[in-house]
């Protein structure tokens, strides 16, 4: 039995996988601000504290000692920097979640991205009024966040493992990027999406990395190391939402226009979450040869994807919970219905 601390485990993976500790026989902890509700059992231990706020967090977690550590809500150096301050010397293993976003802000490198192809220039940052800043900037900062972890590393051993995690599919997103192309399959009427080819999408079951954590808690694998933890084969937007429309049993209609016109009329990035221009595609061939001890297994999405769909079905449906974008459908649906010169 090991002493877990998870930052965040309110929303998806950190829920998820506490409760996946929670059944592996571990002493689960939560420190967040407390501002989200969370639907944790009362087994999990509760602290508030803000990441914002040095002094509030040394208050909360002052005096305990924690085997193992899973950071799902650092986004920038200067919270990694307070981290290490934090936990040095205080717990036996971090695991740092992040992005494959760190590859797309990357000067020219090739898909799918490998860890090899880190290290390098990062494009120029785009103007603050662009529809790429955001993007550009959570990529950016990550990669600071990953870069002070390593650092602590190489200076006194901090025992980190920084996971770089794609689109994660789950029950429990709470954009609802997988349920939106779900409830416009079920709502009968056609999914707009953009007249190009597309980045080929290669997503991770969010089962596969609370499992992969599980595991980390038995290992030393690892430590000090970066991972891509994705599935291993990519599909491209049409063959993903022909799966999902078979899971669903509604005919596919698409829609296709130009992306200009898509985005002009604002229904851009809702209409079609997945064809973005901000979407990596990792390749897992290091997790798979060097993590083998912790036993990593990805999911075929055909086999992810019932599950999703009979959550939607049953849950979010009944309480009303709406996804990312789907309160803007009446309004894709005039625009195709519109007069065209």
């Amino acid at each position: 039995m090991a002493e877990i601390l998870i930052l965040g485990g309110t929303r998806n993976l950190g829920h998820v996988t506490a409760l996946a500790l929670l059944e592996a026989g571990h002493n689960v902890t939560v420190v967040n601000r407390g501002v989200t509700p969370d639907e944790l059992p009362p087994e999990v231990a509760r602290l508030h504290g803000d990441r914002a706020d040095p002094e509030q967090m040394r208050r909360a977690i002052q005096g305990l000692e924690f085997d193992f550590i899973l950071d799902t809500t650092t986004y920038t150096g200067a919270d990694a920097r307070s981290a290490i301050d934090f936990f040095r010397g205080h717990v036996g293993r971090y695991v740092f979640v992040s992005t494959g976003q760190v590859y797309l802000v990357r000067q020219g490198i090739a898909r799918p991205f490998r860890e090899e192809s880190y290290d390098g220039p990062v494009i120029p940052e785009p103007s603050r009024e662009s529809e790429d800043y955001d993007s550009w900037e959570y990529g950016a900062l990550k990669r600071d966040a990953e870069d002070e972890f390593a650092s602590a590393f190489a200076r006194d051993g901090f025992p980190v493992t920084t996971i770089r995690l794609p689109m994660v599919a789950s029950e429990r997103d709470h954009y609802g990027r997988i349920q939106a192309y779900a409830a416009r399959l079920l709502d009968g009427n056609a999914i707009l999406v953009p007249d190009e080819r597309g980045l080929p999408l290669r997503h991770v079951y969010v089962g596969d990395v609370a499992r992969l954590i599980v595991e980390l808690t038995k290992s030393r694998d690892g430590i000090g190391r970066a991972y891509n933890i994705s599935y291993g084969h990519s599909m491209s937007l049409t063959e993903f939402l022909e799966m999902l429309a078979t899971v669903v049993n509604r005919p596919l209609a698409l829609r296709r226009f130009p992306r200009a016109q898509l985005t002009g009329a604002g229904l851009l990035p809702h209409c079609s979450p997945f064809s973005g221009r901000w979407m990596s595609e990792l390749d897992n061939t290091r997790s798979l040869i060097e993590l083998r001890e912790a036993k990593i297994s990805y999911t075929n999405p055909g086999a992810y994807l019932p599950k999703l769909v009979a959550d939607f079905v049953r849950r979010w449906q009944p309480n009303k919970i709406v996804p990312i974008g789907y309160d803007r459908r009446s309004k894709e649906k005039k625009f195709v219905d519109r007069p065209r010169a």
